[in-house]
């Protein structure tokens, strides 16, 4: 009902810690995913370049999509004649979607940001306020298993007035999007927002967590500060979410950053990075990264990667993939898109048995060692 609080039927158990690392098993309504989580990025309802038969082949068991996107484009009302997002992407896996205030501010459409919600131009140039009860009522419609709750995320450098005032209605929203979501079936996290400042980040957290939201992103981050600053804002935020909840940092993707922040307590991750990168010939191994277009390629016989169980690995040589990306076929970025998502998948799958064995400081240092050519 909306108004009152409504139980959600997302759970969160922890299996194993070791330090501050954590494996996990988040339940929902479309099936239970292990963390530490890597999710394939589904802005507008499809992986770039993959088909959903290609995206769970890699062991991805979790997508995310841009619910703001999809409301603007092609709407609710188709999406609903599919029965939900489920069905128009036939996606039958777990499902997150973004409320999409992060892309609203960097978008052509958009004007500002009130107390009210953002404001943005429609195609029909008609001025509209995306406010956080819409934002909800979207993504209900949209029927994924978890939402996040519209937040304002301010540029990483912006003044310490600017980022409390984004706090500010950052909790509010929080509090406005909570009163009328009512889908039991859909749990909802919220965004712990703050940039640089250790104070705003405490506020923001400690309010979110007093409202009991099915678990917590950590927002504003990886957006053009420098990695250490990105670290040390991660490891002083963790510890302030509920441990029985699922930690989920938004727009993460290489492999250091992830094993970093895995071992700060982060469970569940999102990038478009593998398959950004593969689309440019960027081949991401255990071994360290490479472009398959060199010319040293041109005869290779060798898989992308030595060892790797992936489609691409399993069926064809390093001189055929540089070759199709020479010829410009799409079947280039096909290829190097599935091995590059398998491996964060693969990645990730090292991480959680390295943590349920205990050894995962070990594992970090070798993997990373390893990537890096020492």
């Amino acid at each position: 009902m909306a108004g009152q609080s409504v139980v959600s039927m997302v759970d969160f158990e922890l299996v194993a810690r070791d330090g501050n690392a954590r494996a996990g098993i988040l339940k929902t309504e479309h099936g239970e995913v292990e963390t530490p989580l890597f999710m394939g990025v589904a802005t507008k309802g499809a992986v770039k370049t993959m088909t959903p038969e290609d995206v769970k082949a890699t062991g991805t068991s979790a997508l995310i999509s841009n619910a703001f996107h999809l409301y603007l484009r092609p709407g609710l009302e188709l999406i609903k004649k599919h029965g939900g997002l489920h069905g128009f992407m036939d996606w039958d896996a777990v499902l997150f979607t973004d409320s999409g205030g992060f892309q609203v501010i960097r978008q052509g459409f958009f004007i500002k940001v009130t107390d009210e919600g953002m404001k943005y131009h429609a195609e029909n140039g008609e001025v509209k306020v995306y406010t956080p009860e819409e934002s909800a009522r979207t993504q209900m419609v949209l029927g994924s298993d978890i939402a996040m709750v519209l937040d304002e995320c301010p540029p990483h450098d912006a003044s310490v007035k600017r980022v409390k005032r984004a706090v500010d209605r950052t909790i509010r929203w929080a509090k406005e999007f909570k009163e009328v979501h009512d889908r039991k079936e859909q749990g909802v996290f919220a965004i712990v927002q703050g940039t640089r400042f250790e104070g705003l980040r405490e506020e923001c957290a400690s309010e979110l967590v007093k409202m009991d939201f099915d678990g917590y992103g950590i927002g504003g981050l990886s957006i053009g500060e420098g990695r250490d600053e990105m670290l040390k804002a991660i490891e002083r935020t963790a510890p302030l979410l509920p441990e029985e909840r699922p930690r989920y940092f938004m727009g993460l993707g290489s492999p250091a950053d992830l094993l970093d922040t895995i071992g700060m307590g982060i469970d569940v991750f999102d990038s478009a990075l593998p398959t950004r990168n593969a689309r440019h010939g960027t081949v991401l191994t255990m071994k360290g990264q490479y472009n398959i277009k060199r010319a040293e390629f041109r005869d290779d016989m060798r898989p992308l990667e030595e060892g790797c169980d992936c489609y691409a690995c399993r069926n064809f040589t390093r001189a055929y993939i540089r070759h199709l990306f020479k010829e410009k076929e799409m079947l280039a970025l096909r290829l190097l898109s599935i091995h590059n998502l398998r491996f964060n998948q693969r990645l990730m799958e090292r991480a959680r048995e390295a943590i349920i064995e205990g050894r995962f400081k070990e594992f970090r240092k070798e993997t990373l060692g390893s990537m890096s050519g020492k």
